[in-house]
């Protein structure tokens, strides 16, 4: 049943994108982020409907005038630059071919795919609905498995979506704190009152779903981002002090055998698996070093590599012929793609994060724009932080979630440039004195007050624009 159901919701999705080609945008967005098809039983569990979704929403691009050029700008031009990159480093990669073509095609997939969605989502009411879409793709999960800590007592781990990068874990709480921010911009900028109610309800079952899966480095994170969502929030101090509290309940409420494992970040030295990690580290850091330009490649996870590069000696003999994954995004980057990968990765974040505060600060006294677009934008940097923190110990580099938070930004930034043409539109353009209005005072901006009344002041008004 769940497989034709699944089945007939993706059938209309896929008509409805002819006639409004944004809504194969959010169909990839859903079908990569959550798998749904990975919960059925039946023929549907190994269709390939992501691409599908790709073929059909390319195609529609190329045939409508709904959409806009690909902006150039920083962001853009370091994605690009990253996946030539990527490709040059491939040439030369230790691992497999067939395994690093995968690799390499895995990411083109994703890194192709956003740019279509910025070329798709256009104006402020689509943002939002992708804003919506991203964030319970995977928030679902985090609602259920918050749930399922409170009832079990935390005595059992929770797991993400079947068949993706977040199935572990440790990927789905890092994803988790990632997301935990848009929450909070939907919750903030959600006029509704029952389903601000709703928001905050998921936004207390997601901390417990993070600490639930019993992930270290989840848990630095959890606590980076919670630190810096009450700086950028709302209310800073309340919000800082909320948070604060919740946190400090919900790691009460775990049991013994949690804090056990928590404290194990201060005893690594006699934990393999956070021994395994270091070991790690150390081997992706000699690859860096003996290539410090072109890394080893793709699937620096491979014999090759670690026969050449890991060291045996001391505690790390116990390790002897064995293969990890680089369990830190760093690491991952600087190995597999060289020092020069690491830089325009770490490059792209530092864009996207000065380009969310430019937008916020631009649009902070707008009256459409600011009474949401700041909000998004920095809690678009909250999220960089989670990912940042929590990707220290996972090998999450490729992962299309962040890449989305970076496509906010994007698309928000454009929505922001048009508004200024329009009110630049608007603005006088003689000396001619203006009409003095009933207080006698000149009106310096005439027809400011009309402004915008298009899709941008519709898309905010109210349900309409959810």
């Amino acid at each position: 049943m769940r497989d034709i159901a699944l089945s007939l919701v993706v059938a209309a999705l896929l008509l409805i994108t002819f006639r409004h080609p944004v809504v194969g945008a959010y169909l990839w967005a859903w079908l990569s982020l959550m798998n749904p098809h990975k919960l059925t039983y039946g023929f549907a569990h190994d269709f390939q409907f992501a691409a599908v979704a790709a073929v059909t929403t390319l195609t529609v691009l190329l045939l409508t005038r709904k959409r806009q050029a690909i902006p150039l700008n920083g962001i853009t031009v370091l994605l690009v630059l990253m996946f030539v990159w990527m490709s040059i480093t491939s040439l030369f990669a230790m691992a497999p071919q067939q395994t690093v073509i995968d690799r390499w095609i895995f990411v083109l997939k994703i890194q192709a795919m956003l740019f279509v969605t910025w070329m798709l989502v256009i104006d402020a009411k689509q943002l939002r609905i992708l804003v919506w879409i991203v964030t319970f793709s995977v928030a679902v999960f985090g609602i259920k498995g918050g749930i399922w800590t409170v009832a079990t007592g935390g005595g059992s781990r929770v797991w993400g979506p079947p068949g993706g990068m977040l199935e572990g874990n440790n990927e789905l709480a890092v994803g988790l704190v990632i997301l935990m921010p848009m929450l909070y911009f939907l919750r903030v900028t959600e006029k509704r009152v029952w389903l601000r109610q709703v928001l905050l309800f998921c936004m207390g079952c997601c901390p417990f779903s993070i600490l639930g899966s019993q992930s270290r480095g989840a848990l630095v994170a959890l606590l980076a981002m919670a630190f810096f969502l009450g700086l950028k929030g709302k209310y800073p101090v309340r919000t800082s002090l909320m948070l604060g509290i919740f946190v400090a309940m919900a790691i009460a409420f775990m049991p013994d055998t949690w804090v056990q494992r928590m404290d194990t970040i201060r005893t690594f030295q006699q934990d393999d698996s956070a021994l395994s990690r270091i070991w790690t580290w150390t081997t992706l850091w000699n690859a860096a070093v003996d290539n410090p330009i072109l890394g080893v490649g793709f699937a620096a996870d491979n014999a090759a590599v670690f026969a050449k590069y890991a060291s045996l000696e001391g505690p790390y003999a116990i390790f002897k012929g064995r293969v990890y994954v680089a369990h830190s995004i760093y690491f991952q980057m600087a190995g597999e793609h060289g020092f020069v990968g690491l830089a325009i990765f770490l490059g792209l974040g530092l864009v996207t994060w000065f380009s969310a505060g430019r937008i916020a600060k631009q649009t902070k006294e707008d009256k459409e724009l600011g009474p949401w677009m700041p909000t998004l934008m920095y809690m678009s940097q909250v999220s960089l932080i989670g990912y940042a923190a929590g990707g220290a110990f996972l090998s999450l580099a490729y992962l299309d979630l962040p890449y989305y938070i970076v496509g906010f930004v994007v698309t928000s930034g454009l929505i922001a440039k048009r508004r200024a043409l329009e009110l630049k539109k608007v603005a006088p353009t003689s000396n001619l004195e203006e009409p003095a209005t009933s207080t006698g005072q000149r009106n310096p901006l005439p027809g400011l007050a009309s402004a915008g009344a298009g899709s941008l002041a519709s898309s905010l008004s109210g349900p309409r624009g959810k």
